[in-house]
């Protein structure tokens, strides 16, 4: 298609701010029309595709490819310069008989009603060649709203377009409320229905009631079943819809509240599952060496077991950074239980390999160099790796210079390859990347260095470091204000946060079907395996290679990811 020149080309609409279209497309772009608050109009052809750097807005052709290889084709694109993420601005592009391409129109702007404020984007179709009628379509999603506001508009988002409102809903409202206040809220309107019986209002209404509430149960049972009282739901159960969805729903609370009342009258019944008993190892039972005598591929597939177990336990809003900060606060000392749970495995797996390679202080470099060898070749799921080079790269074991220059060449480029690539260089890029192609594909790639397969398991999924989603959510919590100046709750990061904890989930899923092999003798010795504290750590170090030796010159340097994390 030809480039056109002439000012007459530029007949097709695209919505941009004016400070980009002043700055930017001055002596370009033409500008017509009533501008609106939050947006104004310019025109551009139809053959030219529009790229946006951090700084500097230019034009390319439609078959000019950006950094990363894929085709601009047509849309509206920019790069922000705070996340370097590259944003597609809601152009979207319709292909019209001729072959070529026209534009959507998209209008953004706000509507405040009574408690709450919409972001509304309308669209305008394009116009065919026979001049009928353009398309519009509507859409309003909640920017931000009083708590009762945000609650009751789950029963109305999906007929206002918002689709995503109650997964964004039911993953996130424990930052801002409570589960027995948002039954109450529901309970209330429940209470007094629009419309007559049989209206299309009261059948739309009930619909959405069925939904929402088989979702939640299905989704999140455990907000049902860590309720103090059953009586909220007993007297939500009456007021459900009488069509069949609504009978088995109206089934299930019942059950639920007859459970509760049985858990009150047990004690110690809603006690934190991760407070089991469990006696300490004794010491003289361990020996460091007997690691060596488990095939890599044994110990990398028990470590992956025990950590896949943990991961499909985890309750992905207990990431939340508003939850999770609030975790030793008084009260609070259950919160969060399945993070603290993958926490404690990391520690676990940091001190088994710190300990085995300094408990026996008799040890030869040469044996010790086989210690260390054998835990980098270990190292395979995200979330062992990083609590194997966590313990590798801490100070008591990184200065033993003789044992490190016993360890086999090979086995030191791998282990300085994996702390490079799984370090906190630029917020964890690299293993971000790597995250990315592993979790999101829907089949597992057999052929990756991360999560190596093992003979006669199926294909696993992969277990994430947790430590890079916590650090994203606590990041975001600090960054963004809960409520706006009106004092009405900032919805908007709540789907900020949903964006990570769906990664969580999707991660989740590819876990749901591994089946693994469980080698009793690993776990036994695993579990036999004495904690050090750091100071215990370090002055067995000093007992095997004296202070006063020089660590080695590495090529190097560490990158001490995480060498405990805080329960």
């Amino acid at each position: 298609m030809k480039r056109p020149e002439a000012e007459g080309a530029f007949r097709y609409t695209l919505r941009i701010s004016r400070k980009l279209a002043d700055l930017c497309l001055s002596g370009l772009a033409e500008l017509k029309g009533e501008p609106s608050p939050m947006k104004t109009t310019w025109y551009c052809p139809l053959d030219l595709a529009y790229k946006a750097s951090a700084s500097y807005l230019h034009w390319v052709d439609g078959s000019t490819r950006h950094s990363t290889g894929s085709k601009l084709d047509g849309h509206l694109f920019m790069v922000s310069s705070l996340t370097g993420r590259v944003i597609d601005l809601n152009v979207e592009r319709c292909r019209i008989p001729d072959g070529g391409y026209e534009y959507m129109e998209s209008t953004v702007s706000e509507m405040e009603d009574e408690g709450v404020i919409y972001t509304v984007v309308v669209k305008h179709g394009p116009v065919s060649q026979s001049g009928s009628q353009a398309t519009v379509s509507r859409s309003q999603q909640v920017k931000a709203g009083t708590e009762e506001k945000l609650v009751l508009h789950l029963l109305h988002s999906f007929s206002m377009g918002d689709s995503s409102f109650t997964s964004i809903f039911l993953s996130t409202y424990r930052s801002f409320t409570s589960t027995q206040r948002v039954l109450d809220i529901l309970t209330d309107r429940l209470e007094n229905p629009p419309g007559d019986n049989q209206s299309n209002t009261r059948l739309m209404f009930n619909k959405a009631v069925c939904s929402v509430f088989s979702t939640w149960l299905r989704d999140y049972p455990e907000d049902f079943n860590s309720l103090s009282d059953p009586s909220c739901l007993l007297r939500l159960a009456p007021l459900l819809p009488g069509d069949s969805s609504g009978a088995e729903i109206k089934s299930r609370m019942l059950r639920v509240s007859e459970e509760l009342s049985e858990k009150a009258l047990l004690s110690g019944s809603l006690s934190d599952p991760t407070t089991a008993t469990t006696y300490p190892p004794d010491p003289a039972d361990f020996d460091a060496t007997n690691i060596l005598g488990f095939p890599s591929s044994v110990i990398a597939e028990q470590l992956t077991r025990i950590e896949t177990e943990l991961f499909l336990k985890l309750v992905p809003y207990h990431c939340l950074g508003s939850l999770w900060s609030q975790r030793d606060k008084k009260g609070r000392e259950g919160a969060c239980w399945s993070v603290r749970a993958t926490i404690k495995q990391f520690n676990r797996l940091t001190n088994a390999v710190t300990a085995s390679c300094l408990w026996n202080r008799a040890l030869r470099s040469q044996q010790r160099a086989r210690l260390l060898e054998k835990w980098i070749s270990v190292a395979e799921n995200f979330s062992s790796l990083y609590a194997i080079l966590s313990a590798l790269q801490s100070n008591p074991i990184h200065r033993l210079r003789k044992s490190w220059q016993e360890t086999d060449r090979e086995a030191v480029k791998r282990y300085e390859e994996l702390s490079d690539i799984f370090s906190e260089k630029d917020n964890y890029s690299q293993s971000r990347e790597l995250l990315k192609e592993e979790g999101t594909s829907k089949c597992a790639n057999t052929d990756t260095k991360i999560n190596r397969r093992f003979t006669g398991s199926c294909a696993q999924g992969t277990v994430p470091y947790l430590g890079i989603f916590l650090r994203d959510l606590t990041m975001l919590d600090t960054a963004v204000k809960d409520r706006l100046e009106n004092g009405f709750i900032n919805f908007d990061k709540r789907r900020r946060e949903f964006e990570v904890i769906a990664q969580i989930r999707l991660l989740q899923s590819s876990c749901k079907n591994s089946h693994f092999r469980t080698d009793e003798t690993f776990v036994i010795w695993y579990h036999s395996v004495p904690t050090l504290r750091e100071e215990e750590s370090y002055k067995l170090s000093n007992e095997i290679e004296a202070p006063c030796e020089q660590s080695p010159g590495r090529s190097l340097n560490p990158t001490v990811i995480v060498t405990h994390c805080p329960e």
